[in-house]
């Protein structure tokens, strides 16, 4: 069992947001999307996040290594579900929306058809330096030419706090997307005054940026 299942399993799940986060809302027009459009979802964990895309008329696509995940976001938001297994992945899906339950490295382009746009606000942020690369070429291998990335990041000085959520730079947004995509920072202000768990630990800034991305090389 991994960290990540024991900390579903013991509800320590301090980074799982009780409200839409704002940016999304803000920021949501960058994507270009359409009612019946696709968006993906990597490392959704329950997000309320996925409510506001359904609610925009899209189809959402998630994935996410805890089942307990998946069930407690249909349960809470009384959506009805069922649940299948397709290519050893168990998919929890209701109207409109899927989530696949299981190791986002797994995942097929097969599973992303039609996916036009992806909204990573706890993905990118939830890997140690070490597998950020791997994430980013795995997801750049599942996604079609032309599809719009909505990320948000963190910012902080990484040795006064050990994370998850992992400090990342605009620099290392640049380097780990700059091969295959456009970047354009939209916004990057500095939040410790509204990050308490922050400021106890003593932690000079919280940068909060986000960044419209673009596929332009397979």
């Amino acid at each position: 069992m991994t960290d990540w299942h024991k900390r579903w399993e013991s509800n320590k799940i301090g980074w799982h947001a009780e409200q839409i986060n704002s940016q999304l809302i803000e920021y949501f027009s960058e994507l270009n999307l359409v009612t019946g459009d696709k968006i993906f979802v990597p490392l959704c964990g329950k997000s309320l996040d996925m409510l506001y895309l359904l609610q925009k008329g899209l189809t959402v696509v998630g994935v996410e290594m805890s089942e307990i995940a998946a069930q407690q976001f249909f349960s809470e938001n009384k959506l009805e579900y069922s649940i299948s297994k397709v290519d050893g992945l168990m998919l929890y899906e209701g109207d409109g929306i899927q989530i696949f339950c299981g190791d986002f490295f797994t995942l097929k382009a097969r599973h992303l058809i039609n996916v036009k746009a992806v909204y990573d606000r706890a993905s990118l942020i939830a890997l140690d330096k070490a597998l950020r690369q791997k994430y980013v070429n795995h997801l750049n291998d599942i996604i079609s030419k032309d599809v719009r990335i909505l990320l948000l990041t963190l910012n902080y000085p990484q040795h006064q706090w050990v994370g998850p959520p992992f400090a990342v730079s605009k620099s290392e947004v640049d380097s780990l997307y700059g091969g295959s995509f456009q970047c354009q920072e939209l916004e990057n202000i500095n939040d410790i005054d509204n990050e308490p768990m922050f400021l106890l630990e003593g932690v000079d800034f919280v940068e909060k940026a986000v960044y419209c991305l673009q596929k332009v090389r397979m």
